[in-house]
């Protein structure tokens, strides 16, 4: 099935609470939801985030009963690739050091050797650096807590360093995490290494006739893509939202299975994992 011819309908994007702390700093002066339509077309005819945040004691993170205060969580809008959050990418303020700071992180990440990488870096008019490292060497590009420290670590020495020369201010924070369980797919980029990965795609489809536009989503596995044609073949996931269409407790369809829609790179607002639990 080509392009223009599914009926999707986009809904919000609903974040998955990601696991996130903020603290001053120590010794501080101060499931999408998705329209059924197209799956049940189909079968009429036969369903935690690591932050490493530094300079904070854990005890600061949380009140006297134990629990992390409710004003520490904070909810993330939707991703965009090249937000320097969730979307990958670098994303600077515009301060006359964050410029200097990302300079160095990327020497931090090399002398990791090939392990570790930059997936976002974003500099905060509050003197803060947030930084997401992510694994090069394993499949799915999670780093381990050991592997946040680690960067964190090195990082924020080489930090101390250059506030000591002047080079940036004496007063910089640093939030070290992971990607997150829903990391965005840069395209195209990450489509070959997260290929095999179940994934939700946001796109567009363009009607010639009327020169409009609609936004549709779904839950997709990748088929194939082709960098000169610039395009990429999906089929439905088989994923619980998906089979759940089919009739509860039934696997996807034959026509489900051979589903395709062909979507052009330029067409995709946002392709990110679906962490199915």
């Amino acid at each position: 099935m080509g392009l223009g011819t599914c009926s999707f309908t986009f809904y919000p994007y609903i974040p998955r609470a990601p696991l996130i702390a903020s603290a001053k700093k120590k010794d501080s002066q101060t499931d999408p939801l998705l329209n059924p339509s197209i799956i049940q077309e189909l079968s009429m005819d036969v369903g935690e985030d690591e932050m490493l945040i530094d300079g904070h004691e854990e005890d600061e993170l949380l009140e006297d009963d134990g629990y992390f205060e409710d004003d520490y969580f904070a909810e993330e809008p939707e991703p965009s690739a090249g937000d320097g959050a969730g979307g990958g990418g670098v994303s600077l303020a515009g301060t006359a050091w964050d410029k200097k700071a990302l300079e160095i992180a990327e020497e931090v990440a090399l002398s990791f050797d090939g392990e570790l990488g930059i997936y976002a870096f974003r500099s905060l008019l509050n003197a803060t650096i947030q930084v997401r490292v992510e694994r090069l060497t394993n499949k799915s590009g999670s780093p381990s807590m050991t592997d946040i420290e680690a960067f964190s670590k090195t990082y924020r020495a080489r930090l101390d360093e250059a506030e000591a020369s002047g080079n940036i201010p004496g007063n910089i924070s640093l939030e070290v995490s992971s990607p997150g369980v829903e990391r965005v797919v840069r395209i195209p980029q990450d489509l070959d290494r997260f290929k095999d990965r179940n994934l939700y795609v946001k796109y567009v489809i363009e009607v010639m006739e009327t020169g409009s536009s609609s936004e549709h989503d779904g839950i997709f596995r990748l088929i194939s893509y082709d960098s000169e044609a610039n395009t990429c073949t999906w089929g439905l996931a088989d994923v619980r939202i998906n089979r759940e269409k089919a009739g509860k407790g039934r696997p996807l369809s034959k026509k489900q299975k051979e589903w395709r829609l062909n979507t052009p790179f330029d067409s995709l607002r946002l392709v990110r994992f679906f962490p199915e639990i």
